[in-house]
């Protein structure tokens, strides 16, 4: 095998990893070693403030052929769902997601979208029509943008994904599961309440 080719095997079989852990209820670890996080009953993990680690600077185009920075929304929470028009739970938390999304923009919440393993554009742009999503997702058909979180941290496993990102561009919490409104909110609540 080249040296030119690597990148691109080691983003197919992660691709492929997520695939076979797509539309799953989510895992329980977090990567293994010490991870400073902890799963709650509900099945979101946690991370306290000061022990978290910083989310990778995801971006590329969205779907809508724009360009898209997370590092942009720095000083916002951002909720962060990894989503596949194929996926089953994906279709039912989008409302959910979309709902949330138009609620809690005023104060300073931004949801973003990354988009993975639809190879046409146009599955993803019919998914986020028929749902009325109106929130910018990332395409990334390959899933590479999900080789740039690191190991250990709360990084997305299964599809869906959601991540909530603090101010400070610090991973605060994740699901590994399709996420109901009251979830959602659940999730976010604290890490929105935090100054």
């Amino acid at each position: 095998m080249s040296a030119s080719r690597t990148p691109v095997s080691v983003a197919v079989a992660a691709a492929a990893t997520l695939l076979l852990s797509a539309c799953t209820s989510g895992g329980v670890s977090g990567g293994g070693g010490d991870t400073n996080f902890i799963m709650g009953k509900d099945g979101i993990s946690t991370v306290e403030k000061g022990k978290r680690d910083p989310a990778p600077d995801l971006s590329g185009k969205t779907i809508d052929d724009q360009q898209l920075s997370l590092s942009s929304y720095k000083g916002k929470v951002v909720v962060l769902n990894v989503w596949g028009s194929w996926c089953s739970p994906c279709r039912a938390e989008a409302p959910n997601l979309e709902k949330v999304a138009k609620d809690l923009q005023p104060q300073g919440v931004q949801f973003v979208g990354i988009n993975v393993a639809d190879p046409q554009v146009r599955s993803a742009r019919a998914f986020e029509e028929q749902y009325g999503v109106t929130y910018p997702s990332l395409y990334d058909p390959s899933s590479k943008l999900m080789l740039r979180f690191k190991k250990g941290t709360l990084n997305p496993q299964a599809i869906p994904s959601t991540l909530v990102i603090d101010r400070e561009g610090k991973i605060a919490a994740r699901s590994l599961a399709g996420l109901s409104e009251a979830k959602l909110r659940k999730m976010i609540a604290p890490v929105l309440a935090e100054k």
